[in-house]
């Protein structure tokens, strides 16, 4: 009985490894998979879209801060 258990949380902590760049996140996929059983969670990964990560401003020229001046002397 605690092989299964082991193993249960063993198969949690996998499905939140691979969910690690997803929406939901290691964490979320973590819990879901505890809560709710680890082929459920391992469908909420497949289902799932990547992690949008927002757009880096530096390489848009529209979101570019001023150039800093140094103080005259």
């Amino acid at each position: 009985m605690i092989k299964l258990g082991i193993l249960y949380f063993v198969l949690a902590l996998l499905i939140a490894w691979l969910g690690r760049n997803r929406k939901l996140g290691f964490w979320g996929y973590f819990f879901a998979s505890l809560l709710l059983s680890p082929p459920i969670g391992a469908l909420l990964v497949l289902v799932s879209g990547p992690l949008q990560l927002p757009a880096r401003q530096d390489r848009d020229p529209r979101h570019r801060q001023p150039a800093r001046r140094e103080p005259s002397r």
